[in-house]
């Protein structure tokens, strides 16, 4: 490669999207993006999308650092990976949607309130402490997300299911105080704590 184009190719890595390789899973594939938006038509939630899949890519080489961590987008990914099945490139987007969203939650300017997120870190806490989901406590914990009115409000509505549910045997009533640990759930968490070490350790992070 000429000196010319190694200048013309280091210019076009601008600095957010060397952070980007440097802190996101998969991020060294985003450059490889060529903007023909297989991806936004494949995904099923398509138009609910503030920015979809190659507009973040075009964002981050356009140096749009606050704009795309701050955004709502990579939190719609539901990882039905037909994105990664259908792009020319097969660029990991899957995967990248998510190592963004988890950097903008460990940088903490994810969006608070977004409602995959707050489901994801119930998720995470419950599965973390436990060694596996407690799905009475994750559901009772979903319905209460927004308050004990709003979570009477879906109780209520819900209570047909959770009755059929009871009658078949699939729902536990006592599986919110019974905690559902399973055995060794004290080293999974020190298994967590230090793979969370190494990856600090490993990728420095630094934004």
């Amino acid at each position: 490669m000429s000196d010319l184009n190694t200048a013309m190719v280091e210019k076009y890595r601008n600095d957010f999207l060397k952070e980007v390789e440097a802190n996101v899973e998969q991020g060294n594939w985003v450059k490889m993006c060529m903007q023909c938006g297989v991806c936004s038509g494949s995904c099923p939630l398509g138009p609910a999308w503030e920015h979809p899949p190659q507009e973040i890519f075009m964002m981050i080489r356009a140096g749009k650092r606050d704009e795309v961590l701050k955004s709502e987008s990579m939190w719609m990914c539901t990882s039905c990976y037909n994105c990664i099945v259908r792009c020319p490139r097969e660029l990991p987007i899957t995967h990248i949607m998510h190592g963004l969203a988890n950097y903008a939650h460990r940088l903490g300017i994810a969006p608070k309130m977004n409602p995959t997120r707050r489901f994801a870190k119930m998720f995470w806490k419950n599965i973390s402490s436990a060694g596996r989901v407690n799905e009475l406590k994750l559901s009772v914990g979903l319905y209460f997300m927004d308050g004990f009115a709003s979570g009477i409000k879906k109780g209520l509505e819900m209570l047909p299911v959770g009755l059929g549910m009871l009658k078949t045997g699939r729902l536990n009533p006592f599986g919110l105080f019974s905690g559902g640990h399973c055995k060794g759930a004290g080293d999974i968490r020190k298994m967590i704590k230090k793979a969370k070490e190494i990856e600090d350790k490993r990728k420095g992070f630094a934004a």
